[in-house]
């Protein structure tokens, strides 16, 4: 193929605003959910951002049913989940992931059967909220995107040396007085925040997909957490611009398309370390 065909191909999609506005919040969530999801990676708690992605299903339903703003209904829905796994955690005997698996497994069950009602009523798919419709964005998606981003970001960059140290050593930073509840319940509401921001991209079935799979390619090809961060977060964008042409060009869903090519990305990488391992024994 020559170099204008592949340039006509990559420039075609882009006269239609749809697919710049598509652009635009694929850059961003590749951005975001890379960032934020290097702590959950590093922490183990990838189940944390499933239950949280999933936690937002009540909430969607609430709000479309009350005709207010779904991404309001969807983010107060999030914290909601975050303050109730926290709760329970501090104070109950229970481990943080049994907490995690109660209250991912009952906003889920909820958020099911409320849209189901919902659709036996109105008629209507609700699926895109399941699995993303990146091509579908409106302005205002954009402009909500561009903002949770830059909020996500900056309380990331102002708190990066605390998050560091407690993301590596919870007990230490307990020991030289880090506020480790607040910190906690702060990189919570962060998974929450990335995860209404990426509705629109991948659904809120695939969200995780996005915050650890980018991540954790990352993580094999280097070790320090700034440079995870970076290296995922380009990866997050290329698997979102790439999976996005996808599902314009071949009519395939936009959200599991984005999920495929990140999962590709993190294949070759193993490829990559299994034939280095390999070359090293022999």
């Amino acid at each position: 193929m020559k170099i204008t065909e592949v340039y006509s191909l990559l420039v075609e999609p882009m006269q239609y605003s749809f697919m710049q506005r598509s652009l635009i919040v694929a850059i961003l969530v590749g951005l975001l959910c890379a960032i934020v999801g290097s702590y959950l990676m590093v922490q183990r708690l990838s189940l944390l951002g499933d239950a949280i992605s999933h936690s937002v299903m009540p909430g969607l339903a609430i709000a479309f049913n009350l005709e207010a703003p779904m991404l309001l209904g969807a983010l107060i829905a999030a914290i909601i989940s975050t303050i109730t796994i926290a709760w329970i955690n501090d104070q109950f005997p229970l481990k943080e992931d049994t907490a995690i698996g109660i209250v991912f497994a009952s906003f889920f069950a909820l958020g099911i059967i409320l849209i189901t009602s919902i659709q036996k009523e109105h008629k209507i798919d609700l699926n895109h909220f399941l699995f993303g419709n990146i091509l579908g964005v409106t302005a205002e998606d954009v402009i909500n995107t561009a903002i949770i981003t830059a909020i996500v970001l900056f309380i990331i960059i102002v708190t990066y040396k605390e998050l560091l140290f407690y993301t590596f050593d919870i007990l230490g930073a307990a020991t030289i007085g880090l506020p480790v509840k607040i910190l906690k319940f702060g990189l919570m509401t962060l998974v929450a925040l990335t995860t209404v921001a990426s509705m629109k991209a991948v659904g809120v079935v695939l969200v995780l997909a996005l915050l650890i799979i980018p991540t954790a390619t990352a993580y094999l090809l280097v070790s320090r957490l700034h440079e995870v961060m970076t290296i995922g977060a380009a990866l997050g964008i290329f698997s979102s611009i790439a999976g996005m042409y996808a599902s314009y060009f071949y009519n395939i869903p936009s959200g599991p398309a984005i999920v495929m090519v990140s999962s590709i990305c993190f294949i070759l990488v193993l490829i990559k370390d299994s034939i280095k391992q390999y070359l090293k024994l022999h």
